[in-house]
């Protein structure tokens, strides 16, 4: 059985949905789905699982959440060389720079993406949300 990390963070609500279609679409794959916030998500539980999706929001400038998120993820990064990974979020504004941005990050970690990247404008509209669940199956 395959063991999945869901790491997120939500400050309207966009992503959590995300998080948990993510989640829905691993476990219907028969995966071990663990949920995690970022401030309960360190290096050292990333080789605990066999794949990880990672979800955040553009905030600002397009850039990920910068007092929680951010932090955690950059203490991670360099754990994820050869990691199997998927990224998710939503915005509101731009044109998804910020997840550009962090695929290349996470490229130039050595991590390994899964599947396309599933980015919602705002509130995830039902095509968003079945993305996601196919983006949790593809880490199965």
């Amino acid at each position: 059985m395959s063991k999945i990390a869901v790491v997120y963070w939500s400050g309207t609500g966009n992503t959590a949905a995300m998080a948990k279609a993510v989640e829905e679409g691993a476990k219907n794959r028969g995966a071990e789905v663990t949920v995690f916030g970022p401030e309960a998500f360190s290096a050292d539980k990333v080789s605990e699982f066999d794949a990880i999706a990672f979800g955040c929001p553009a905030m600002g400038a397009e850039v990920l959440e910068e007092s929680s998120f951010d932090p955690m993820f950059t203490s991670i990064e360099g754990s994820l060389s050869g990691k199997k990974i998927a990224l998710f979020g939503s915005y509101g504004w731009g044109d998804g720079q910020w997840m550009r941005d962090w695929e290349e990050r996470c490229k130039a970690a050595g991590a390994k993406l899964a599947c396309d990247s599933v980015m919602a404008n705002n509130t995830p509209g039902e095509d968003a949300l079945d993305e996601c669940k196919d983006l949790g199956a593809a880490l199965v």
